[in-house]
C-alpha cells in the first residue's frame, strides 16, 4: 500500500477553514475484484484547496529506461516541473499531443535530460517518436491531496475533515474522462472507500522495439 503523508504544515488548504486531518484509505479494484495499479486517487475539499509551493517544487521524474517510460503513470500537482532523463543507450524523441500540454523533445541521448512545467490540470499521454511501444501518462491534478495506487491497488491520503469529492482516474478506465468520482464527508475515522472500475488493461507490456 502506497501512503502519502503530507507534512503537517501543508495539510489544511481549504480557504478560510481550519479542519483536522484524517486518514482516508481507498482501495481500487477491477470488476473481477483484482487490485488496480496506476490509478490516481484525488480528494478535493468542497471549499477548494491551495497547492503549496513546496508541493509544486518537489522532484518529479518521468524516466526513459529499458525502452520504457518509468513510471507508467505519474501524478503531479498543477504548476509542477517534471524531468525526463534518458537512461537508455538509445536516443528518444518524447512527445505529447494531449490538449492539456502538447510538447515535444527532439532526439536526445543517454545521460541527458529535459524538463517541462505542467500548469493545466488534465491528462497528458506520452509517446516516443522512435519507439512506438513506449507509452505513459502524466496526470496533472488541481489538489494537494493525491496518490497513485501500487500493486495492491490501495492508497491512504491524509486529508482535512469535511465534505469533498473523491475521484479515481486511470488511463484505461472505461468511464467518461477515464474517471469515477463520488461526493462524501470525511470524519475523524473513516471506512475504507472501495472503487470497482472497468479497465481495458492494468499495466503495459514491457517496452520492445
Amino acid at each position: 500500500m502506497k501512503c502519502i503523508f503530507l507534512a503537517l504544515g501543508i495539510l489544511l488548504f481549504a480557504p478560510g477553514a481550519a479542519a483536522m486531518a484524517a486518514d482516508l484509505t481507498v482501495a481500487v479494484n477491477n470488476t473481477s475484484g483484482r487490485p488496480v495499479a496506476f490509478a490516481v486517487v484525488t480528494w478535493t475539499p468542497a471549499g477548494g484547496a491551495v497547492i503549496p509551493a513546496a508541493e509544486k517544487g518537489r522532484a518529479f521524474v518521468m524516466a526513459q529506461k529499458n525502452v520504457q517510460f518509468a513510471p507508467y503513470v505519474l501524478a503531479v500537482p498543477a504548476g509542477a516541473t517534471v524531468a525526463f532523463p534518458n537512461m537508455d543507450r538509445v536516443n528518444h524523441h518524447v512527445y505529447s499531443f494531449s490538449p492539456a500540454q502538447p510538447f515535444q523533445f527532439p532526439l536526445y541521448g543517454k545521460g541527458k535530460s529535459r524538463t517541462m512545467k505542467f500548469d493545466h490540470p488534465g491528462s497528458v499521454a506520452l509517446g516516443c517518436n522512435i519507439h512506438d511501444s513506449m507509452s505513459a501518462y502524466i496526470r496533472v491534478v488541481d489538489t494537494p491531496y493525491y496518490a497513485t495506487t501500487g500493486a495492491d491497488g490501495r492508497v491512504t491520503l491524509s486529508v482535512p475533515e469535511g465534505a469533498g469529492s473523491l475521484a479515481v482516474w486511470h488511463p484505461n478506465q472505461e468511464a467518461p474522462e477515464r474517471q469515477t468520482a463520488k461526493n462524501m464527508t470525511v470524519g475523524k475515522a473513516n471506512a475504507v472507500q472501495t472503487f470497482s472500475i472497468k479497465v481495458r488493461q492494468v499495466a503495459p507490456t514491457a517496452g520492445q522495439y
